[in-house]
């Protein structure tokens, strides 16, 4: 499979923007938006093969809770494995649709999933300092957002670097949860740790008032 086929979900070179299933969702709704590797899945270093791939148990009961409330769940990850030639589109495809597969074995389901392989180290089209959708930069929650026709301020996002509470507060969301994190103010964006079971308690009740806000 040759990689920048049509059977890549790719919108440009270092873009992939694919929608999972058809929920329909009205408009104006927030979305939980979450970090891939490190938040959904344990970080294995640019992984790069399915069999290696375990979820985190604590985000399935997130990505439940916005299921039932009838909310977006949009992952938004940077890969810049593929920009140094680590690995390419295929294999992150593979990957990607194993955590898919295993979030439905536990009836937990993505709406959308956005990935940005730009960054400074790439070769070709693919080596771009800065690039505006590449986390910090707030470009791949902004292009979820203009999708779904998302309400960004309303929205939540789930990290577990600085760089995906940065892409929140620049992108106008107003709440984040940082995996192992500590509590704390960027701009607009209220920073709140996922630590232990309060901490995730707080965020499904956070994920549950979202259709009542």
């Amino acid at each position: 499979m040759a990689e920048g086929s049509a059977a890549f979900p790719l919108v440009e070179p270092g873009l992939w923007v694919e929608r999972i299933g058809a929920r329909p969702f009205p408009s104006g709704l927030p979305a939980l938006f979450l970090d891939r590797d490190g938040t959904i899945n344990v970080d294995t270093d640019y992984p790069s093969d399915p069999a290696d791939i375990v979820l985190r148990p604590q985000m399935l009961s997130a990505i439940e809770a916005a299921n039932r409330a009838g909310i977006p769940v949009i992952v938004v990850t940077n890969q810049s494995g593929i920009a140094r030639g680590y690995f390419g589109w295929d294999a992150f495809g593979r990957v990607n649709q194993r955590v898919l597969d295993l979030l439905a074995e536990n009836e937990a389901t993505v709406d959308m999933v956005l990935a940005c392989a730009y960054h400074e180290a790439g070769s070709g089209p693919l080596a771009i300092a800065d690039h505006p959708m590449r986390k910090p930069n707030p470009g791949m929650l902004v292009e979820a957002a203009r999708r779904l026709d998302v309400d960004l301020k309303r929205s939540l996002i789930v990290g577990d670097k600085p760089a995906d509470m940065e892409a929140g507060q620049r992108a106008g969301l107003e709440r984040g949860w940082l995996v192992d994190g500590e509590a704390a103010a960027m701009g607009g964006l209220s920073v709140l740790p996922l630590c232990d079971a309060r901490d995730l308690e707080a965020l499904l009740t956070a994920i549950r008032s979202l259709r009542s806000r």
